[in-house]
């Protein structure tokens, strides 16, 4: 018998056990798909670039797919319907997982459900900023004189957002609810519009985000009053905290990681055991710091208490200022 006919009876002879693990380690190769439920070029969309790039060693190719629309509902369903191998994950955000499922009349998925927590990612300050100009006619220069002026001036201010149902739209209202004032909300088309008016004038407050903020800030076009994290931010040390006057206030943009439900507990660890590294590293750290934005990594159990706890932090904001998405 020659090389090739016993080759070939070897071939035939081996084990299919042995054909079966050699073609689930082949499926495991497989890239992972991390799915961004927003357009390229932003915040997240950046964040998910860099951790793919830095997890490839560890999990093998990592495909960013951005798939926008809806305020994220888009991108999220389609995390929600993949298979649960760890092949499919997702970035979770405010407005996926805590505002839009209140804010939508009508949901493709359940937020509380329909997803598998693996570590929260960044969170990025939001800050009540005032036009500087403003500031200086009213003599605004804390929170507390803010707060003072409305009251002694019922209905004379007024701040501005990218939107009904905005993250600075619930801030304001929320921030209102606990201030006990009224200023009127002038919803724009997105944030930049938003921010544009508070330079020009047209309103006198926002809450915005301090990536976006943060270069007016230091020009002095923009004059910071607090932020909405729980604490001080380190990303802004000398502004103080809402929360620090209001007790319990505390907002800010936040996106995280998460794969389909019933995703088996042995994969979640390996892929939170390697993004939570790779939001550790240094480098890491100093990409992020550009953004403005503090790297939270965090367990599974972890993620998913902070999420419930969001959804229903959002349920009381969204219904009280009355912003609905038919």
């Amino acid at each position: 018998m020659n090389r090739r006919h016993l080759l070939l009876a070897g071939l035939a002879a081996t084990p299919l056990s042995f054909w079966s693990e050699r073609s689930a380690l082949a499926q495991s190769a497989r890239p992972i798909r991390l799915i961004v439920p927003y357009a390229p070029g932003g915040p997240i969309d950046v964040t998910a670039r860099v951790l793919a790039e830095r997890v490839k060693d560890t999990l093998g190719p990592v495909i960013v797919d951005n798939k926008p629309g809806a305020g994220g509902n888009i991108g999220a369903d389609l995390v929600a319907k993949a298979a649960p191998d760890g092949l499919t994950l997702g970035i979770a955000a405010t407005a996926t997982h805590a505002v839009n499922p209140w804010l939508y009349t009508r949901m493709p998925y359940d937020a509380a459900r329909d997803f598998t927590p693996i570590t929260q990612i960044l969170r990025v300050p939001n800050v009540l900023v005032v036009n500087a100009d403003t500031a200086r006619r009213l003599n605004i220069n804390t929170l507390a004189d803010l707060v003072a002026y409305a009251r002694a001036h019922p209905a004379k201010l007024n701040f501005g957002s990218g939107g009904s149902g905005s993250a600075g739209h619930l801030a304001g209202e929320m921030f209102k609810a606990q201030a006990g004032i009224f200023a009127l909300h002038i919803p724009y088309n997105g944030g930049n519009p938003a921010q544009l008016a508070l330079l020009a004038g047209e309103v006198d407050f926002n809450f915005d985000n301090l990536a976006t903020a943060a270069p007016n800030i230091r020009s002095g076009k923009l004059k910071a009053l607090a932020v909405t994290t729980a604490q001080r931010s380190p990303l802004l040390p000398e502004v103080p905290a809402i929360a620090e006057q209001y007790k319990g206030f505390s907002i800010d943009t936040w996106w995280g990681l998460v794969a389909p439900a019933h995703t088996p507990r042995d994969v979640v660890t390996k892929l939170n055991q390697a993004f939570v590294a790779a939001l550790n590293a240094p480098e890491t750290k100093t990409r992020f710091a550009a953004l403005m934005a503090e790297p939270v990594p965090s367990s599974p159990e972890q993620f998913g208490s902070f999420m419930k706890s969001e959804l229903a932090k959002y349920e009381k904001g969204v219904k009280a200022s009355g912003a609905k998405v038919d």
